[in-house]
């Protein structure tokens, strides 16, 4: 099985909607994204997925995120944007994406240096 990641970041405001604290007031994070995916298969040159390609669909669901206030953007007008609801929301729209035979096997979100959440769907 192989294991292919990229990183990337965005900006983006958010508050948690229910919380007793800073974080119930609207505040912004510079958001590091780690996007893998994971496959058995490589094609005849020995790739299993093009870095370019994965970076366009992460870019692609970045984009809509980059420099908003999360709580206006579908699906988190709905649902508290927390990094838990973030990462999960990310692996299923980049997973949707994905060419077959690649599948997601994790996103990992970080809201500071020292703090984060991994989404795996491991059902």
């Amino acid at each position: 099985m192989y294991t292919i990641f990229i990183e990337s970041r965005f900006s983006a405001a958010h508050r948690l909607v229910g919380y007793e604290g800073h974080c119930g007031r609207v505040h912004g994070h510079t958001w590091k994204v780690r996007i893998e995916v994971k496959t058995d298969q490589i094609d005849e040159i020995g790739i299993s997925i093009d870095f370019k390609d994965l970076r366009s669909l992460t870019d692609s669901a970045l984009s809509k995120l980059d420099h908003q206030n999360i709580n206006e953007i579908p699906p988190f007008d709905k649902i508290n944007p927390t990094a838990e609801n973030l990462s999960r929301h990310l692996f299923e729209e980049i997973g949707r994406g994905l060419p077959k035979p690649v599948q997601m096997a994790s996103v990992t979100v970080w809201e500071s240096e020292n703090h984060a959440v991994t989404y795996t769907d491991e059902s």
